[in-house]
């Protein structure tokens, strides 16, 4: 097993369903973490939830350069990323090796842009990771791992389990996410999917994340990845049961997980 478990819920203020949803399975520990996207409709109910005990240093930024509208102005007359309306509308292939500089310029701009709206709002980010999994595009991946390192928190490794990995995209990801870790520094080792828990065992060693998009199940939470009607508290509790769970914590530049529940 295991030797700690991150339950990172994503889209945290995409919209007020879905902060309540999130905040529930945080009472219900059913997750003990989430990441929230500065650009969406409920991103500032997000921060203020961010203060609850529960939640308090267990939110981070999920970079998004894929939906809504952009917190920055160079990136929007960018064709690879905006549409004519100047709104994401990613237009990047998933393989990209290379960006030019002016793009390159524009998502870190926009970065920063989404990272200081956090912190506008109160909302210090305890890690990095991305909606849609931009950040696993290559040039995009070292910008994010880079800005993390400047800021000193953790970003979130390439998916890395899971049945449906073909022997090239293992190979790929192994290489990003060595590159992602000698960038940044510390992260959970494993990363995988409630689907991808139910289908295999989990790893015996090590600290995983389990990315879920919560939904709702009578009274209980399904997840995105899961067929319809599947619980996601028993997928975790059949997989992990005794894995303490945690979110990420700051102690300077060294970066430690701490337990949920802990409030500091």
């Amino acid at each position: 097993m295991p030797r700690q478990v991150i339950v990172n819920a994503d889209d945290f203020g995409l919209s007020l369903s879905e902060n309540d949803l999130i905040l529930r399975a945080f009472e219900a520990g059913v997750i003990s973490s989430a990441t929230a996207m500065a650009n969406m409709p409920g991103f500032d109910q997000a921060c203020e939830l961010s203060r609850h005990p529960l939640l308090e240093g267990r939110v981070g930024l999920h970079f998004n350069l894929s939906y809504g509208p952009p917190l920055s102005q160079a990136i929007k007359s960018r064709k690879n990323f905006c549409n004519a309306a100047g709104e994401f509308d990613l237009n990047l292939s998933r393989y990209c090796l290379r960006l030019g500089s002016r793009d390159l310029a524009a998502v870190e701009e926009e970065l920063q842009a989404q990272w200081q709206h956090c912190l506008d709002r109160g909302l210090r980010p305890s890690h990095l990771d991305s909606h849609q999994h931009v950040h696993n595009i290559w040039p995009v991946g070292a910008l994010v791992a880079r800005f993390a390192a400047r800021h000193g928190v953790p970003v979130r490794l390439a998916r890395n389990l899971g049945a449906n990995l073909s022997v090239p995209k293992r190979i790929f990801k192994t290489l990003f996410n060595h590159r992602l870790r000698r960038l940044c520094g510390a992260t959970a080792d494993y990363v995988c999917t409630p689907a991808d828990l139910d289908h295999a065992a989990p790893p015996g060693h090590g600290s995983l994340e389990v990315i879920v998009h919560p939904l709702e199940l009578d009274g209980d939470f399904g997840d995105a990845s899961l067929a319809p009607g599947n619980s996601l508290t028993q997928v975790l509790h059949q997989r992990l049961a005794g894995v303490p769970k945690v979110g990420y914590g700051e102690n300077g530049r060294r970066f430690v997980l701490v337990e949920f529940g802990d409030v500091h």
